[in-house]
C-alpha cells in the first residue's frame, strides 16, 4: 500500500514538471541575423534602426541586422561619397563590417542588397543566390532590364526566395487601390508622380523615376503592353485591357486614379516601416510579395520609356524590349 502511495507521488510530480517545463519547440526562435550589402544609402541606416529597436514587435522582432559589407561604385558620387559615412555609422551601432561579400554571407541567415547603384547588384547577388540565403534588393533592382532578368533567372534555378520593390509599394493607400478596396471602386486610369532625378550610368528611370512608375503598377497591376515618352518627364502606358497609365516626373509622391465608383487621390508615401516590415515576413516565409513577372515589367515599362525617346516619341511594346534584353 505504502509503495503504491509513493509511485503515485512520483507520477503526480513527473506529470506536475512536465506540464510547468517549457518545452524546446516552446522557447521563442533566434531571431534571423541579416547582413545588408552595400552601404551607400540613407536606407541602411534607416531600415537597421526599424529593424533593431529594441520595442520592435511582430515580423520585425524576428530580425536582426548583425553584418554588412561596404560595396560602393567610384564613379558615381551618390554611391562613393557616402559609403565611408554609412559604415561608421553602422559600426557605431555595433554591426560587424566585413571585408567581401562571401565572408559576411557565411555568417548570416537573409540579406539586404542595399547599393545604391543598380550597375553591381548581378555581381553582388551571384554569392547570396549561390548560398541559397533568401534576398531582398533595393530599387533600383538592377542597372539594365537585361541584368534584371539574369538575377531573377538565377534566383529560380537557385529555388532562392528573392524580390524587389520600392517603399511606395506597401503605401496602404496605394494597396488599397490596387486590390479594389478603396472607395474609387475598379481603377479605370492612374496617374502616378514621384522626383526622376537622374543618374547618367542608369536608364532615365531607374534612378528615381522608380517610385512613381512602381506606384503606378501598385495600382494598376500588371498587363502594361506598350509605353510612349510622351515628354521628358512624361510617360504613358497603354495596358492590354485598353486602361492607360501614366508616369509624371515632379516634385513629391502620389497617384490620382478613376474609377468605377469615384475619383481622386489614392493614397500619400507612408516612409520605409511598411516595406521593411513586409522584408521581414519575406525573411520569414520565404515568400516574396512582388512577384518577380510584375517587377520585370516594371522594368521593361521604364526601359521601353528610353527606347521611345530615342525614337522621338514613338510607341514601344514591352515584348520588344523584353526579347532585346533577354538576348543580352
Amino acid at each position: 500500500m505504502r509503495l503504491r502511495f509513493v509511485c503515485i507521488i512520483l507520477l503526480v510530480a513527473i506529470v506536475v514538471l512536465t506540464v510547468a517545463a517549457p518545452s524546446r519547440a516552446d522557447k521563442p526562435a533566434e531571431p534571423l541575423k541579416a547582413g545588408i550589402i552595400g552601404l551607400t544609402t540613407s536606407h541602411v541606416i534607416a531600415f537597421t534602426k526599424v529593424i533593431n529597436d529594441p520595442k520592435a514587435t511582430g515580423d520585425l522582432a524576428d530580425v536582426v541586422v548583425v553584418a554588412g559589407f561596404p560595396g560602393g561604385m567610384k564613379d558615381n558620387p551618390s554611391s562613393w561619397d557616402r559609403v565611408e559615412k554609412y559604415t561608421e555609422q553602422l559600426r557605431g551601432m555595433g554591426i560587424k563590417i566585413y571585408d567581401s561579400i562571401p565572408e559576411m554571407v557565411e555568417d548570416v541567415d537573409v540579406i539586404l542588397l542595399e547599393s545604391v547603384d543598380g550597375r553591381p547588384h548581378l555581381e553582388q547577388a551571384r554569392p547570396v543566390i549561390a548560398a541559397g540565403k533568401p534576398l531582398f534588393i533595393d530599387k533600383p533592382l538592377a542597372g539594365s532590364l537585361a541584368d534584371a532578368i539574369e538575377i531573377f533567372r538565377l534566383a529560380k534555378e537557385k529555388n532562392v526566395p528573392c524580390f524587389s520593390s520600392s517603399s511606395l509599394r506597401f503605401s496602404s493607400g496605394f494597396q488599397a487601390a490596387g486590390a479594389g478596396k478603396s472607395p474609387f471602386g475598379e481603377i479605370k486610369s492612374c496617374v502616378a508622380w514621384s522626383p526622376m532625378s537622374i543618374e547618367p550610368h542608369h536608364p532615365d528611370l531607374f534612378w528615381y523615376g522608380i517610385h512613381g512608375v512602381e506606384t503606378l503598377f501598385t495600382i494598376m497591376g500588371t498587363g502594361c503592353e506598350s509605353v510612349t515618352r510622351v515628354e521628358h518627364n512624361k510617360v504613358l502606358g497603354t495596358w492590354k485591357d485598353g486602361r492607360q497609365g501614366t508616369f509624371i516626373g515632379k516634385k513629391g509622391y502620389g497617384a490620382e486614379v478613376v474609377g468605377s465608383k469615384s475619383s481622386g487621390q489614392a493614397g500619400k508615401y507612408e516612409g520605409y516601416k511598411p516595406l521593411v516590415i513586409e522584408i521581414c515576413k519575406f525573411f520569414k516565409t520565404g515568400r516574396p510579395p512582388v512577384s518577380a513577372e510584375e517587377t520585370l515589367e516594371i522594368f521593361a515599362f521604364m526601359e521601353a520609356a528610353d527606347e521611345s525617346k530615342r525614337q522621338g516619341g514613338a510607341p514601344v511594346t514591352l515584348e520588344s524590349v523584353m526579347k532585346k534584353a533577354a538576348k543580352k
